[in-house]
């Protein structure tokens, strides 16, 4: 049963070191009695990609203002969010477990990459082109965009065995390790690691 807490969209660490691992990370406590969905409306959405750098102020309160205007397009905003981010974090947490990727996923965030690109323009970005989306025209994919191209970026570039999954009890959460000997084991030292030495500490001193 997901508890009832206010979302945390716009305040979520992003502590993944890749935006789609972050993303990921906005279902907490995955295997848990109580996990905790960051977006549970459409709302939610605009607000992370706005906390995420995805989409600016003045385009995160037209993006909000068009889904309050359209029901039927902040369904499928909702709909095309978690389907993407699922198909991110299944993906991500078998490669952490060292298994092979899911195919299903592969297809499913392949077909949404495809379906982004077809909207998406090449523009100026500093010295290079990258790929923009227009928040006026495209609002789904100018939220979306970035990150199913940042998963398929991190799975063809990045060195995948540095792709993790936190070891906090109950945590979840995914990272990109980029420590020079992969020695991370935590989203937040401060949070999960400091929660695990407490946890130490404690079965030493009952040992005692």
């Amino acid at each position: 049963m997901v508890r009832p807490d206010p979302s945390r969209a716009a305040a979520l660490a992003l502590v993944g070191g890749d935006l789609a691992l972050d993303f990921a990370n906005t279902s907490s406590g995955r295997g848990s009695s109580a996990p905790q969905e960051h977006l549970r409306r459409p709302e939610h959405v605009v607000e992370w990609a706005a906390h995420a750098k995805i989409v600016g102020t003045e385009d995160a309160e037209r993006l909000l203002r068009v889904l309050a205007a359209d029901e039927g397009l902040a369904t499928r905003l909702l709909d095309e969010a978690l389907a993407l981010r699922e198909d991110i974090y299944d993906l991500a947490a078998a490669l952490a477990a060292g298994q092979p990727a899911p195919d299903a996923c592969v297809e499913s965030l392949t077909k949404a990459h495809a379906g982004a690109l077809a909207l998406a323009r090449l523009t100026p970005l500093g010295r290079n082109f990258g790929w923009s989306w227009s928040a006026e025209q495209s609002p789904v994919a100018a939220l979306l965009g970035p990150i199913s191209l940042s998963a398929l970026t991190l799975l063809q570039q990045a060195d995948l065995a540095r792709v993790k999954q936190c070891k906090g009890d109950k945590c979840g959460w995914l990272f990109f390790d980029a420590t020079k000997n992969k020695s991370r084991r935590w989203c937040e030292m401060e949070v999960c690691g400091n929660r695990a030495k407490q946890k130490r500490f404690g079965a030493r001193a009952r040992g005692a």
